[in-house]
């Protein structure tokens, strides 16, 4: 059996989203033989698994998608729209507020509107 490609990125926002990067390393840790996974984790702490780095160039960061069975993002517009354009449907966590991860909540409501046109997978939970 292959093992599935994940792709997770953060973005670039200067806000750290360990959130994120700790729901997914908490799960890949429970399929690291079924998985492989980059992480571009930004200012979050770098995960224990996978191959993890701070900052992709926007290049890498694109042949890195067209390699991926699964694209988990944040829920900025771009990282949708470049997952979507390589024919996937991206899992995706909206940064929150609260969190800290964010200024405000824009991005729950743009992902909760995604969610409901079959455009995005969104996770609000673990």
């Amino acid at each position: 059996m292959t093992a599935l490609r994940i792709l997770e990125t953060v973005g670039s926002d200067h806000h750290p989203f360990d959130r994120l990067v700790g729901w997914t390393d908490t799960w890949v840790a429970a399929h690291l033989s079924e998985v492989t996974i980059r992480v571009q984790h930004g200012t979050a702490r770098a995960p224990r698994h996978g191959e993890v780095s701070a900052y992709l160039p926007h290049g890498e960061l694109i042949a890195a998608m067209e390699l991926a069975d699964i694209v988990v993002t944040q829920g900025g517009p771009m990282g949708i729209v470049e997952t979507r354009r390589m024919g996937l449907v991206p899992i995706v966590v909206p940064r929150l507020k609260a969190h800290g991860e964010v200024v405000d909540d824009h991005q729950v409501d743009l992902c909760r509107h995604l969610a409901t046109r079959g455009d995005i997978w969104i996770a609000e939970s673990e």
